[in-house]
C-alpha cells in the first residue's frame, strides 16, 4: 500500500526521534541580531526568551533558531523587545515637515515608530503633496494619513455654519475620493470644532461613501464627550452602518462628572454593534485629562459656530455676550476644583502658562469668567481640561478593542507646559499600568500599541514581530520604562526605551536618539488596492 507524503513524513519524524535528532536547521545570517531578550510579539500572547534577527529593512528570523553571521549583535538580556509602537491619534501634520521637529524625537522615545495623522478633522487635504513633502526629506518615524473632513470641507465652503449645495458636496466627494486615490487611509472627523461641528450625518454619510469605496474607514472625534456620548456614540454608529465602512471612535472617554461612567454603557452600545456584526474600535491615552483650546472647552458649539472672528463679534453683543457669560459661569462652577481647566499655552501672558483659571482669577483679583473673555479675545489658548475619572481611564484600557494613542504632537523643549501626552503616553502605558499597576498584562498592553492599531488602520507589514515583516521594533527596559513627564514640567523625555529600528536602521540606540531620518509616508494604495467601485 502507497504511503501517502503526509503518512512518510511522520515515519521519517519518528525515525528521526527514536536517535535523539533532527535535520539541522539552516543557519539564519543577517545584519542585526536582538539576542536573548523577552520577545513580546504582539499579538497579546505572553513573551519567550529569544532572538529577532533583521536583515536589511525586514524580520528575517524570531524565537529559538541557528544563529549564523551577525555583524552587530545586540544583548537584550533583560529586556523587552517588541514591534514597533503605532500612534493611532497624532496631530505633528505640521511638525513632521519641518525642520525642527521632523526627527519626532519625543516619540522616538516612547518607542514609536509609525504616527497617524489627519485627526479630528484638521490637517492636509492634499495627500498626494503632503507625502512628497515627507519624503523628500524624511522623518524620525512613518506617517500614515487620515483625510480631515474639517479642512476638506473648509477647502469647499469655508467655515459656512450650514449644509453643502449639491455642488459643493460633489467636489468634497471628488476630493475625497482623490485623496483616497492618492494613499490616504480613511477620514477623520471633529465634530466639535469649526466647521465639523456645522456638519449634519447626511453630510459625513454621503462622504464616508467614498472612503468605503476605497476600502478605507472613518475615525471621528465624536459630538459629545460628556452627557451626550451615547447619542454621539449611536451617530458613529450610524454613519458606520450606512455607509458601509468600520468606525472608528477617536480618544474614548467619558468627559466631565456628570458623564463620569458613562464610559461602560457606550463600551455596552459598540460591543453589540460588533455582535451584529459591525467594525468598530476606538483609541484611549491613559491620562485623567484632555486638552484643546479653551473655547472649545467652555463655549458651546453655537458661540463657535462661523470661526474666531464671529466668536469674538457674539462676545462683544451686548445680548449675546450676557448669555454666554452665564453659560461659562455655570460651566466653571460645575468644574470647581474637582475639574479644572488649566492654561497649557498663551503667548500674551506667559506668567499664566501652567496655571489654572480659578487660580489665575484669584491672583488677579477677578471674576473667573472675565480671564476666559480676554484670553478668547486675545486668539485663544491651549488648555488642559481634567475632566476624568480614573477608574473610567483604567477601565477603557482593558477593553481589547482599544487602541493605545496620545493624541499629542512633536515638540521642541519650550516655555509652553502642554499636556504631558506628548511625551509620556506609551511608556505610562507599559510602565505604570502594565508594569507597575498591572490594570492590563504587559502582552496586552503591547498589542493594544502595536498589532491591534495596525489591524485598525490594514498596516499588514507592521505591528508584529514575525519573519518578512518591516523591521519597525522597539527593545525596552522593563526596570526603567517610565514617564517622566507631568503637568507641570511636561518637557521630559521617557526612559526605558534602549532601542528603537525603522525598517532596519537604529533610530534610537542604547537610550539615545541617533537622528536618522528613516520614516516615511505608507500609501494606502501600496498595501491594499483600490475597490473598483465608481464611488
Amino acid at each position: 500500500m502507497l504511503l501517502n507524503r503526509y503518512s512518510l513524513l511522520l515515519l521519517l519524524l519518528v525515525g528521526y526521534l527514536a536517535i535523539g535528532t533532527l535535520p539541522a536547521a539552516e543557519p539564519i545570517d543577517g545584519d542585526i541580531l536582538l539576542k536573548g531578550g523577552t520577545v513580546i510579539d504582539g499579538s497579546g500572547s505572553p513573551g519567550l526568551v529569544g532572538n529577532v534577527a533583521l536583515r536589511g529593512d525586514r524580520i528575517v528570523a524570531v524565537g529559538t533558531f541557528e544563529v549564523g553571521e551577525f555583524p552587530q549583535v545586540i544583548d537584550c538580556n533583560g529586556l523587552v523587545i517588541a514591534p514597533g509602537f503605532i500612534d493611532l491619534h497624532n496631530h505633528s501634520d505640521e511638525q513632521i515637515v519641518e525642520p525642527e521637529t521632523r526627527g519626532c524625537v519625543n516619540y522616538l522615545m516612547q518607542g514609536c515608530t509609525t504616527i497617524v495623522t489627519g485627526n479630528c478633522g484638521f490637517g492636509p487635504v492634499n495627500v498626494a503633496e503632503y507625502y512628497s513633502k515627507i519624503n523628500a526629506s524624511g522623518a524620525g518615524v512613518n506617517v500614515v494619513h487620515l483625510l480631515p473632513q474639517g479642512s476638506l470641507r473648509a477647502d469647499v465652503m469655508g467655515l459656512a455654519d450650514r449644509a453643502p449645495t449639491d455642488d459643493e458636496l460633489q467636489r468634497m466627494r471628488a476630493l475625497a475620493k482623490q485623496a483616497m486615490q492618492d494613499g490616504a487611509w480613511g477620514m477623520t472627523t471633529g465634530l466639535i470644532y469649526v466647521p465639523g461641528a456645522s456638519t449634519k450625518t447626511d453630510e459625513l454619510v454621503e462622504i464616508a461613501k467614498v472612503i468605503a469605496a476605497h476600502q478605507g474607514f472613518y475615525a471621528s472625534h465624536m459630538r459629545d464627550e460628556g452627557t451626550g456620548l451615547l447619542g454621539a456614540v449611536q451617530e458613529t454608529l450610524e454613519i458606520g452602518k450606512q455607509a458601509q465602512l468600520p468606525v472608528h471612535v477617536s480618544h474614548f472617554k467619558s468627559n466631565g462628572i456628570e458623564a463620569w461612567g458613562l464610559i461602560r454603557r457606550a463600551a455596552e452600545m459598540i460591543e453589540q454593534a460588533q455582535a451584529e456584526g459591525q467594525k468598530v474600535t476606538a483609541d484611549q491615552y491613559p491620562y485623567i485629562a484632555s486638552s484643546t483650546s479653551l473655547s472649545a472647552i467652555l463655549f458651546p458649539r453655537w458661540v463657535r459656530a462661523g470661526g474666531k472672528e464671529v466668536m469674538v463679534k457674539r462676545l462683544d453683543d451686548p445680548e449675546k455676550s450676557a448669555e454666554i457669560r452665564e453659560l461659562v459661569i455655570e460651566t466653571l462652577k460645575e468644574r470647581g476644583e474637582r475639574a479644572p481647566v488649566q492654561i497649557g499655552r498663551y503667548k500674551p501672558k506667559p506668567n499664566w502658562v501652567g496655571r489654572k483659571v480659578y487660580e489665575i482669577a484669584q491672583a488677579e483679583n477677578r471674576p473667573a469668567v472675565d480671564i476666559v473673555y480676554e484670553i478668547v479675545r486675545n486668539g485663544d489658548a491651549g488648555a488642559i481640561s481634567f475632566g476624568m475619572n480614573e477608574e473610567d481611564v483604567r477601565f477603557g484600557m482593558q477593553l481589547p478593542w482599544v487602541a493605545t494613542a496620545s493624541d499629542g504632537r512633536a515638540y521642541l523643549p519650550g516655555s509652553d507646559k502642554p499636556h504631558p501626552r506628548s511625551y509620556g503616553t506609551f511608556p505610562r502605558k507599559i510602565g505604570h499600568y502594565a508594569i507597575q499597576e498591572k490594570v492590563i498584562p504587559l502582552a496586552k498592553a503591547i498589542r493594544s500599541c502595536s498589532s491591534l492599531p495596525a489591524e485598525i488602520l490594514g498596516l499588514a507589514d507592521r505591528g508584529r514581530l514575525q519573519p518578512g515583516l518591516v523591521a519597525d521594533i522597539v527593545v525596552i527596559d522593563p526596570q526603567t520604562v517610565h514617564d517622566t513627564a507631568e503637568f507641570a514640567a511636561p518637557h521630559r523625555y521617557a526612559t526605558g526605551i534602549k532601542y528603537v529600528y525603522i525598517a532596519g536602521k537604529p533610530a534610537v540606540f542604547d537610550g539615545v536618539p541617533t537622528g536618522a531620518l528613516a520614516g516615511r509616508a505608507l500609501n494606502r494604495r501600496d498595501a491594499k488596492p483600490d475597490s473598483t467601485s465608481d464611488e
